[in-house]
């Protein structure tokens, strides 16, 4: 059952012509987290550079290809935490940052404190020889067409949130059964400037303990912050359920008391593993065993081998 690394591309709505792109991605990512647990690495490292691949990948709404704020400027969120040790890291509204997954990282190692923000953050990217990219880096076309489109005064609203795929993020338990969870985003479509969604948030962007398991989400953010969803699902996985029950508790909650929709993917140290959304549609991939899991509509499940993807 272990080492195991679950990944997710964002809940929402995936367009045609960009759903192959999707499940490449978070195969790629899969895969690269896969070789860091089998060569020996923590499940920490595994969810880091499996993040870090998505935030690289355009396709995917963090680090390059984030969508814009009101002002059409990128400002990000990102959030790792360690299930034996109960440490973790955030940033929020970074500016300039090609991995911010990699700054949370930084955050939780080497300061005292769990959440860096706007400059501050970036002030102590800099302080450890994070290098800035220019904004103009981390913008895809895509993402300046969505911002404009949204700009327009009949634009949905729903549409602004849901319509370029969200928040990504990653779970992993390595060999010695330590869990990991991290997820890193470009936030809500033509969001206010200065705002901060459920991702950097303990216990809402993902929660990870040794003694239960780890769980990372997706999807409205200011719903996901209200139930605290992640930890959420780690109490129903306290009280005795399954990774998938647990998992569809919560995102059943946060549907009933809070009209959000979203997605997870959760793991607990025996490596039990799961991806449930309530949206329309989840990239996700999961690689265990040697084998290659992943879907984009609920349901649905293809498998391979590890081999055969590369």
């Amino acid at each position: 059952m272990l080492p195991v690394v679950v990944v997710h591309g964002g809940a929402g709505h995936v367009p045609r012509e960009r759903s192959e792109m999707s499940i490449s991605g978070v195969c790629s990512a899969a895969r690269a987290g896969y070789a860091v647990l089998q060569g020996g690495g923590s499940s920490m490292d595994a969810v880091v550079e499996a993040v870090s691949q998505l935030e690289n990948n355009p396709s995917f709404n963090a680090g390059c290809g984030s969508v814009l704020n009101i002002n059409g400027d990128v400002e990000m969120d990102a959030f790792v935490m360690d299930g034996k040790t109960l440490g973790n890291g955030a940033v929020s509204t970074v500016r300039n940052i090609a991995n911010p997954i990699q700054l949370a990282r930084l955050v939780m190692d080497k300061t005292n404190h769990a959440c860096l923000t706007a400059e501050g953050a970036n002030r102590f990217a800099r302080s450890m020889g994070v290098p800035e990219v220019p904004q103009e880096s981390l913008i895809t076309e895509y993402s300046r067409w969505r911002w404009k489109q949204n700009l327009e005064p009949d634009a949905n609203p729903v549409e602004c949130q849901m319509g370029k795929m969200g928040t990504v993020g990653a779970v992993a338990v390595d060999s010695e059964g330590n869990v990991a969870c991290a997820t890193s985003t470009g936030g809500i479509l033509n969001k206010m400037e200065g705002r901060v969604g459920d991702t950097p948030c303990i216990g809402c962007g993902g929660y990870a303990d040794n003694q239960i398991g780890a769980v990372s989400t997706t999807g409205h953010g200011e719903a996901i912050m209200k139930v605290v969803l992640a930890r959420l699902i780690l109490f129903h996985m306290e009280q005795g359920q399954s990774v998938e029950a647990a998992s569809d508790l919560g995102l059943a909650c946060m549907k009933s008391r809070v009209a959000g929709l979203g997605g997870v993917i959760t793991v607990d140290p025996q490596g039990h593993w799961t991806a449930r959304f309530n949206s329309l549609q989840m990239a996700w991939a999961a690689a265990q065993s040697d084998t290659l899991h992943y879907g984009l509509y609920a349901g649905e499940r293809f498998t391979q081998s590890i081999d055969e993807t590369q």
